[in-house]
C-alpha cells in the first residue's frame, strides 16, 4: 500500500522508492540508502506492555513513542550503508527509520494546515520541490539543500516577519527525521507528501520555498 498522501500529484513514478504492504522497514532503509544516498539510523522501536503499545525507550509518557533515536551517540550509528543497515535492522527488525539531517539535506518544518496550504501556492508557482513528509502529530517537513539553518532565519526577516512569531523550524545538523513507514505508537504512521521519485533527486534550496511557506505560517497562526 502506497504511504502517500492522496491529492498531491504524488502519482506512482519508475524508479522511485515503493512503500508496499508487507515491506519491511530494513527493506526500506536499505532502498533510502540505494535509490537516494540517504544517511539512514534504526531508532526505538514499539513493545506491547501489558496490551499497550509503548517504545522501547521505557519511558511511559514518551512523546513520539516508537520514532526517536534510542541511544545517545546516535549520530554515530547513522550509516550509509546498505550492507551495515541491513545489518542494524536484522539486530532489531522493527526498529524505525530515522533520517539524520545537515548532511545531504535540512527540512523546513511547518504544521501540517500551513504546509498544505503552501504546497497548493508553490504548484501555482510551479516551484520545484523535494520530497515532503506528513507526521502523525500533524507536522509537514520539506526536504531542502543542507545549510537551511543558518539562511532561514534571515529569509524570514527579509520578507517582514519576525522568525518567532511564525511556526517554522528548521531541522538541519544534528536533527533527525522520522521517514515512512515510521509509526508515532497509535497515532498513525508517517506519510509522503510528495513522495521521492526521480525527478526530486536534486532538492531546492531553502531560499526558494521559504516565501510560500512564511505566508502559509502567517495565515496559519
Amino acid at each position: 500500500m502506497e504511504e502517500t498522501i492522496p491529492g498531491t500529484g504524488a502519482a506512482p513514478l519508475a524508479g522511485q522508492i515503493p512503500q508496499q504492504r508487507g515491506e519491511s522497514l530494513a527493506e526500506t532503509a536499505v532502498r533510502y540508502v540505494e535509490e537516494r544516498h540517504w544517511d539512514v539510523l534504526p531508532g526505538t522501536w514499539l513493545e506491547a506492555v501489558d496490551g499497550v503499545q509503548r517504545c522501547s525507550c521505557g519511558a511511559p509518557a514518551c512523546a513520539v513513542p516508537g520514532a526517536h533515536p534510542a541511544r545517545g551517540d546516535w549520530t554515530a550509528q547513522a550509516t550509509g550503508s546498505a550492507t551495515v543497515a541491513r545489518r542494524m535492522w536484522q539486530q532489531h527488525p522493527t526498529a524505525s527509520i530515522l533520517l539524520p539531517t545537515g548532511f545531504t539535506f535540512d527540512a523546513l518544518e511547518v504544521p501540517e494546515s500551513a504546509g498544505f496550504l503552501a504546497l497548493a501556492r508553490m504548484e501555482r508557482m510551479e516551484l520545484s520541490l523535494g520530497p515532503v513528509t506528513v507526521t502523525p502529530d500533524r507536522r509537514m517537513l520539506f526536504l531542502v539543500l543542507p545549510g537551511a539553518a543558518a539562511k532561514v532565519p534571515g529569509l524570514v526577516r527579509a520578507l517582514g516577519w519576525s522568525p518567532s512569531s511564525l511556526d517554522l523550524a528548521v531541522l538541519g545538523e544534528g536533527g533527525w527525521l522520522a521517514a515512512p513507514p515510521t509509526r508515532y505508537g497509535q497515532r498513525g504512521a508517517v506519510q509522503w507528501a510528495c513522495r521521492p521519485t526521480p525527478a526530486n533527486r536534486w532538492l531546492p534550496d531553502a531560499e526558494e520555498l521559504i516565501s510560500p511557506l512564511a505566508y502559509a505560517c502567517g495565515r496559519d497562526r
